[in-house]
This record gives structure tokens, C-alpha cells and sequence, in this order.
């Protein structure tokens, strides 16, 4: 990825669209644009060259590029809410549903394109930073710079500093419903059986599909957004279907896929408790959680992890 006059401007416009859409509803947008590319790499040719380098050029050009998660898939969204809510245009920054095209500021969508300008050229920036080695970059790209421009407009609009503060009576690490990421996700039960059950399905999909099972976990999990931001109670499980597939990929075991799953189903609450409940503004669990499983787990792949402590399974 290499920032152009030409993908600058296509940033500033997907970034304007990712706000009018809403966070939420954008980011949705990216896992249907995944399976979209998916579908297509694994229905006409897997194994075909020319086929690999379309899909390489789809994937780094829509669900990833000019409309990734760190563009118009979401962070222009989750700034524009920012400004709007420091503006007094909307109640509350951490909302990433409400579309910002309904609040006729334009103005907020301003905001939105700028954003996406500095996600696309904030992503540039980080992959120069050496990888692992082929194949396994040092981090996620689109989660870590999701995570730093959603620190970057909290710092400009948040009220609450980075991480908040406690409620009155309550530990920082033990928030009350009203304000947690997902209450009905967030109990140690609910949160264990989602990881595994999601880490199983990852892991297949990684062991099956290799690298495009990955991205086949991810899609289906982002995808799934759209009912939540329609209100129903469905799980955030992106955060522990791409890292549960990547370990898959890696290990070529079930048992470390679950494993992975269950961890990230539990740092995506932790990284929410530290970083989302108390604060302002939105700083996404997910992407927070990603950023960080995507180091680790690359980072054993490097060190030979997977082949010294091999599980049977």
C-alpha cells in the first residue's frame, strides 16, 4: 500500500461514506465485501496464480484499502461520532450506530473524510515497520491503526482522557451494565463458551482454507454486525475468529485454535474494560484485541512455537 494523490482521494470520499453510513453499519459493510472476495477467490480458481493476484488486488483495495476498517469501514465513523457528540449533535461519542448522514452537520462528515485520509495514510506508515518475516506481518494493519485514530479523536474531542475513570463504588475493571461494551457478553461463562465456539469454527476455517479461510472467518463474523447494529443481541466475534484462524493456519491444530479463541474472547473484554467503558468516545475492543494476537501469534509462528509444543488435535 503506498499513498497516491489518487488513494488520498478516494480515502477522503470512503471516509465521508463511513460516516453518512454510521460505524456499525460500515464496518458490516467490510465482512460482506470480504465474503464477496472470497466467494469469488474459492468458487472460480483457488490454487490459480492469476486468480491469487486478483484477489490480492480486491482484498488490498476494497475490504482493505479505500474502504478498510482504519478508512470508511470504521474509524471515520467512530470520529465523526466523536465530534458530533463534542458538538452536542448526538448524546453520547461511544455511539457507533447512529448514521451520520441523519444528523444534516455536514460538518461531521467532513470529520468522517478526514479521518479517512488519516487512517489510509496512518497504514502506510506502519507497514514499514519489518515484519516477522514473509507472510507474517508485525501486526494487523487495519486493527492498529483503528485503535490509534480512535485514541487520536478521543485526545481531540473526548472529555474523559484516555481511559476514564471508575464509577462511584465500583473497581475500574467492574463496571455496571449500563455502561459495559456488551452486557449479555460479558460474564465469564458467556465469554468462555463464545471463544471456543468461535475459536472451533476459525480454526477449521484456517486449517481448510489456509490464508483465505482467515479472511472466510473474519468476513462471516464482521459480517454478522448488521443484526447488532438492528438491535439484536447477536456476539461480537471478529476479535476471535481471525486470530483462532490465523493460529489454525499456523498450527494446524483445533486444540490451539480453541485455545486462542478463548484468550481473545476474554482480551477483547479486558481491552473494552480498559480502554472503551469508562471513556467518552469509542476505542474498539476488537480491533485493540487483534492488533495485539496478531503480534503474538505471528511473533510464535516466527520463533518455531507452533512445531516445539504441537497438540495432537
Amino acid at each position: 500500500m503506498t499513498a497516491t494523490i489518487i488513494s488520498l482521494l478516494v480515502a477522503f470520499g470512503g471516509g465521508i461514506f463511513g460516516a453518512a453510513l454510521g460505524a456499525l453499519s460500515a464496518f458490516a459493510f467490510v465482512g460482506f465485501l470480504t465474503l464477496i472476495g472470497v466467494a469469488l477467490t474459492l468458487g472460480i480458481a483457488p490454487d490459480a496464480t492469476s486468480v491469487a493476484q486478483g484477489a490480492a488486488s480486491y482484498f488490498g483495495g476494497l475490504p482493505f484499502g479505500a474502504f478498510g476498517p482504519h478508512v470508511g469501514g470504521f474509524a471515520s465513523g467512530v470520529a465523526a461520532a466523536a465530534y458530533a457528540a463534542n458538538k452536542g449533535y448526538i448524546d453520547n461519542g461511544r455511539d457507533i450506530i447512529t448514521a451520520g448522514m441523519g444528523l444534516n452537520k455536514p460538518d461531521v462528515l467532513l470529520v468522517g473524510g478526514i479521518f479517512g485520509v488519516f487512517g489510509y495514510a496512518l497504514c502506510c506508515l506502519v507497514q514499514l515497520i519489518p515484519n516477522f518475516g514473509p507472510g507474517l506481518a508485525w501486526t494487523d494493519y487495519p486493527g492498529i491503526c483503528v485503535f490509534v485514530s480512535a485514541v487520536v479523536a478521543r485526545l481531540i474531542w473526548g472529555k474523559a482522557g484516555l481511559f476514564g475513570k471508575a464509577e462511584e463504588g465500583r473497581s475500574f475493571f467492574d463496571p455496571s451494565d449500563a455502561i459495559k461494551w456488551l452486557p449479555f457478553q460479558s460474564t465469564k461463562g458467556q465469554i468462555a463458551l463464545i471463544g471456543a465456539g468461535v475459536g472451533l469454527l476459525g480454526g477449521w476455517l484456517g486449517i481448510t482454507y489456509g490464508g483465505t479461510g482467515a479472511l472466510l472467518a473474519f468476513g462471516f463474523a464482521a459480517a454478522s454486525l448488521i443484526l447488532l447494529s438492528l438491535g439484536l443481541a447477536v456476539p461480537v466475534t471478529h476479535h476471535i475468529a481471525l486470530p483462532a484462524a490465523i493460529a489454525g493456519v499456523a498450527s494446524g491444530s483445533m486444540l490451539w485454535a480453541l485455545i486462542v479463541g478463548i484468550i481473545c474472547a476474554f482480551l477483547g473484554e479486558l481491552c473494552a474494560r480498559l480502554f472503551l467503558v469508562h471513556g467518552d468516545t469509542h476505542i474498539d475492543p476488537p480491533a485493540t484485541a487483534i492488533a495485539i494476537m496478531t503480534f503474538v501469534l505471528n511473533g510464535l509462528t516466527a520463533l518455531g512455537f507452533w512445531a516445539a509444543i504441537p497438540l495432537p488435535l
